[in-house]
Order: C-alpha cells, then structure tokens, then sequence
C-alpha cells in the first residue's frame, strides 16, 4: 500500500524582523539592547507546522536585503517551502521593536512605510504552489493596504475554487491600521470566507466590544461557512465551538517568558491536526485531542524568548502533557 504524501499547509502574509530587548520588562526607551528574532504570524505558522513534522509552504514578500535573504534563509533552514517568496528590489523588509512587559505580554512599533511584504502583487502569487494545499492560513494585516489587500483576497478566491480548506487568525495589530473602526471593518470583510477562525479572547472583546467570556458574545462570531471557531484563553486554554459540539479545554500552565509566537504555535499545531483529518470537524474526541496538544505547543512555545526558535517539536509537547497528566 502506498501511503499518500504530507498534506501541504500554505500560509500567505507577512514575515519580517522582531527586536526584542535583551532584558524583559523595560521601555523600548530603556532597552540597552535588542536581541533580533524573525517573525510575522503566517511564517511563525509555516515554521510550527514543519517543526512538528508537518508539511508548509510560505508565499509573501521580503525586501532584497540582508534581512529579507536572512527570513528566506530561516525559512529554508526550518522546511519550508520558500517558492512563493518573492524580493522587492526597492522596498525594506518590515520591522518591528517588540517591548516585552515583566509578565511577558508585548507591546509592538512597526517600521514599515511601505514594507515589501504590503507590494506583493496578485501577478507575483505563485498559483501553482497555493493549488497544492490542503489548508491555506492567513491574517489580516495583508488586508491592510494596497497591492497585497488584493494579492490576499485573489489568492483566498482561488483557494475556494480549489477546494482548499481557509483559515484564518486574524491577530489584530491595531497600530499598523488606520484606526480601530478600520481594524474591526478590514478584519470582518473576510470572516464569513472562513471554514475555521481562531481568535484569542481579547480579539473577540475588541470585535465584539463585548465580554469574550459570555457564550452568546463569542457566537456573535459563528457564520453558517464555519466548520470551527476557536477561542484561545491565554494559560487557561481554549473554547471551541462547531455546529455540533462546544467546549473547553483546559490549558498548561507554565513559566511564561515570552508570549511571542504562542498562538502560532498554536494555530500551526492545530491545522497539522485537521490537514491530516479533516473529520476532526465532526469528531469531538480527536478535536479535543488536538486541541489539547496544541494548547501544549502553545505553552511550550512562552517559555522561552522569540517566536521560531520557541516553537515545540511533537515530542516537547507529548513530553508537558504526560508531566501535567501525572
């Protein structure tokens, strides 16, 4: 019996360059040094899926300079499949100063007037590569501005045409948007395209304006296309809802240094899960299997500083659930 090749996971977006001081708990003002650490949600995603084993593409845009070759170069040194990357000649590699609070959580100020990934073109989108997914991920700040606003929702449509499976996290950035109404407005003009949506629980308070914890103000979010919304609940875990089952699962609890990538670690764990599966939709027992390991990669994933070098391999996060389960 042959067995099939690893479902490709494409994630489509931003990657750039993190500076985080050197010392936690200090202004950007304060901060003696900077420790550089590669970054952008969707490849954060891309690394934490190979890490685990899995199979996943990047497609997005660099600058052609030293940071740009390096990204590509982390991609390539973690597995993943850099053909969809493409260079611009003119335009820098995004930045972005990361200020790490003493209980871990970040503050960010962005270097990108305009950063190369925000031209990337619908011409420049390698078609070939998105129609060999399985699952195609992506996030909301390509959403932002013009040309790759429409490089994104292109690349979304022909996805759906393929019958590629969308999912979407829309990791709110409100300081790269124009205001917080043009963040709530850009990141709900794609919702209802999703057939999975993770949000954590203080996306749902800013989309909703309501009180994430409430039941009624999460499924505010459900639109009929869902197979699953997930809402991540920091160290205390997740809810997850579908049109069958709801729950929770409960979360690790550990020495949190740094929060960077954790819900990329997440994300990618859990889309690993479904690209093998895809009747984890309807199965509650596998999703909360799932959910479980992916709250470990997640954990394991604040532990340490930065967001690629962080992300847990399968047998780290196998390791935290059978310590938590003694």
């Amino acid at each position: 019996m042959t067995t099939s090749p690893a479902p490709l996971i494409v994630s489509f977006g931003e990657m750039l360059i993190d500076f985080v001081p050197d010392v936690a708990g200090v202004s950007l003002a304060e901060s003696g040094g900077f420790i550089k650490a590669p970054g952008g949600a969707p490849a954060n995603v891309a690394c934490a899926i190979t890490k685990l084993g899995g199979k996943s593409a990047f497609i997005g845009k660099v600058g052609d300079d030293e940071f740009g070759h390096m990204l590509v170069d982390i991609l390539k040194k973690n597995g993943v499949n850099s053909e969809g990357v493409c260079y611009d000649p003119h335009a820098r590699t995004a930045l972005a100063f990361v200020t790490l609070k003493k209980n871990g959580e970040r503050e960010f100020m962005f270097y990108r007037n305009p950063s190369a990934d925000m031209l990337l073109q619908e011409s420049e989108l390698n078609m070939g590569l998105l129609k060999q997914a399985k699952v195609f991920h992506y996030g909301s700040i390509s959403l932002i501005s013009e040309p790759c606003r429409s490089a994104h929702l292109t690349a979304m449509k022909a996805a759906r045409e393929a019958g590629i499976l969308l999912s979407y996290d829309p990791n709110v950035r409100l300081p790269l948007w124009p205001s917080s109404d043009a963040a709530r407005d850009g990141i709900k003009s794609i919702w209802n395209e999703a057939d999975f949506i993770k949000v954590s629980d203080d996306e749902v308070s800013f989309l909703t304006q309501g009180d994430p914890q409430k039941e009624d103000v999460v499924l505010s979010l459900w639109h009929d296309r869902l197979k699953l919304l997930v809402v991540t609940d920091g160290e205390k875990g997740c809810r997850y809802f579908t049109k069958s089952f709801k729950g929770r699962v409960p979360g690790f609890s550990v020495k949190v240094v740094d929060t960077t990538g954790a819900g990329d670690a997440f994300v990618g764990s859990l889309l690993l899960s479904v690209a093998k599966d895809t009747s984890i939709f309807d199965n509650e027992e596998k999703l909360r299997e799932a959910l479980s390991f992916a709250n470990a990669c997640g954990a394991i994933c604040t532990t340490q500083k930065g967001a690629i070098p962080a992300l847990p391999s399968g047998s780290d996060a196998l390791a935290l659930m059978k310590s938590k389960a003694n």
